[in-house]
C-alpha cells in the first residue's frame, strides 16, 4: 500500500479541486476518513483473515463497489442540510467515491503486495497497474518507522508529492485567474 500520508495528499488534492464554498472541518475530516478507510481490512490479518482472502488486505475495501457504497452514505453526513438526491448530493457522492477509491488505484501502483481487488465482490482477481513507481509501505507502526518506512516516504515525495503539489499549484493559479476574470467583468 502507499503511505498514509500519500493517501492523504490525493485526497486533500482531490478535496481542493472540487473546492466546494461549503466545505468544513466536518467535510475534510470525511475526505481523510474515505482516504484511509479502505486500509481497516489489515484488521482482518490479526483476526486471521488471510491476505489473499475476499475481506483480506487489498480485497472488498479496496474496490468500486465499496467506494460507491461509501459514496453514497457520506454527502448527508458531509452537509445535513443537502436535499438527499439532488444534484449537490450527487456530485458529494461521487466526490466521495473518487476519494475512496483513489485509495486503491494508488496501491495498484505500488510494487509489492498481491495487487487489488478492484471489482469484488464479483469477481476476486487482483490487479496491478503495469506502471509501478510507488514502493509499498510496510505493515505496522513498527516497520514503517524503520529506514525501510523513510525509503517509502521518499519514494512517495517524488511519485505522490510533487504531482499533488503541481497540481495544486497550476489549480491555484487557475483559481486566481478565474477571480481576476470576474473582477475584471464586473
Amino acid at each position: 500500500m502507499a503511505s498514509a500520508f500519500g493517501h492523504v495528499a490525493v485526497a486533500y488534492a482531490m478535496g481542493k479541486t472540487l473546492n466546494p464554498v461549503w466545505a468544513s472541518t466536518r467535510f475534510w475530516m470525511l475526505t481523510v476518513l474515505c482516504c484511509l478507510l479502505p486500509d481497516a481490512d489489515v484488521l482482518g490479518l490479526v483476526l486471521g483473515i488471510p491476505y489473499e482472502h475476499m475481506w483480506g488486505h487489498r480485497g472488498l475495501t479496496h474496490s468500486i463497489f465499496f467506494a460507491v457504497s461509501i459514496g453514497l452514505v457520506l454527502p448527508k453526513l458531509a452537509v445535513p442540510f443537502l436535499s438527499r438526491w439532488s444534484v449537490h448530493y450527487g456530485m458529494l457522492a461521487m466526490y466521495f467515491s473518487l476519494v475512496t477509491l483513489s485509495h486503491g488505484f494508488l496501491d495498484a501502483f505500488t510494487d509489492g503486495g498481491l495487487g487489488v481487488a478492484f471489482f469484488a465482490p464479483f469477481d476476486s482477481t487482483r490487479y496491478f497497474f503495469p506502471w509501478r513507481p510507488i514502493a509499498v509501505s510496510p505493515i505496522g507502526l513498527t516497520s514503517f518507522f524503520s529506514s525501510l518506512g523513510l525509503g517509502v516516504l521518499l519514494n512517495e515525495v517524488v511519485w505522490i508529492g510533487i504531482p499533488v503539489a503541481c497540481w495544486l499549484i497550476g489549480l491555484r493559479k487557475v483559481q486566481k485567474k478565474r477571480a481576476s476574470l470576474s473582477r475584471e467583468a464586473l
